[in-house]
């Protein structure tokens, strides 16, 4: 049987924890920012956490590979 392939693009975007947990950046900071409140833009820093239905996939997806 082949190997089963890291996928990339999920690579790229998600990096897994020690505890197996994903994180990831969060959606809507890299442009139009000028409309967003200040409370958006501050609540918009740093990581996220995946939620748990999506982890499973993700697992699949990075193949145990994040970085």
């Amino acid at each position: 049987m082949p190997k089963m392939k890291t996928h990339k693009g999920t690579k790229k975007r998600f990096r897994l924890t020690g505890t197996g947990k994903a994180k990831h950046r969060r959606a809507g900071t890299s442009h139009l920012a000028t409309r967003k409140t200040h409370k958006q833009k501050r609540n918009l820093r740093g990581t996220g956490v995946v939620n748990g239905v999506e982890l499973k996939r993700l697992h699949i997806a990075l193949n145990g590979y994040s970085y």
